[in-house]
């Protein structure tokens, strides 16, 4: 046996002796984390659709009949999302994510 087996082989002994480490999944914490996620993608979606309907109203390329139906799309978008935090108990802070150097998501 060379002198690269002997270590590879004592460092296999030595990792056999130590204690197994878990990852331990608290499914709960899973869920909501997954939640929170995908919450904060849709509410990111939700604000990019009310700046382009803002972008075309001030264009002139909306009728008022599409008008009131984007503004009724939009709150009851909203409504819904509020509705969706509020049940996966998270907070509007939570949904605003702090991306390091590009500053905060929302």
């Amino acid at each position: 046996m060379n002198a690269m087996e002997g270590e590879l082989e004592a460092a296999i002994q030595k990792q056999g002796t130590a204690p197994v480490r878990r990852l331990s999944l608290d499914e709960g914490k899973l869920k909501n984390g997954l939640g929170q996620l995908v919450l904060t993608l849709v509410k990111l979606l939700h604000e990019l659709l009310e700046k382009q309907a803002i972008r075309r109203m001030e264009g002139g390329s909306l009728s008022d009949e599409e008008i009131e139906r984007l503004g009724t799309a939009l709150m009851r978008q909203a409504e819904e999302i509020e509705r969706l935090r509020l049940e996966f108990g998270l907070t509007e802070e939570d949904l605003n994510l702090d991306l390091g150097p590009l500053g905060r998501l929302l």
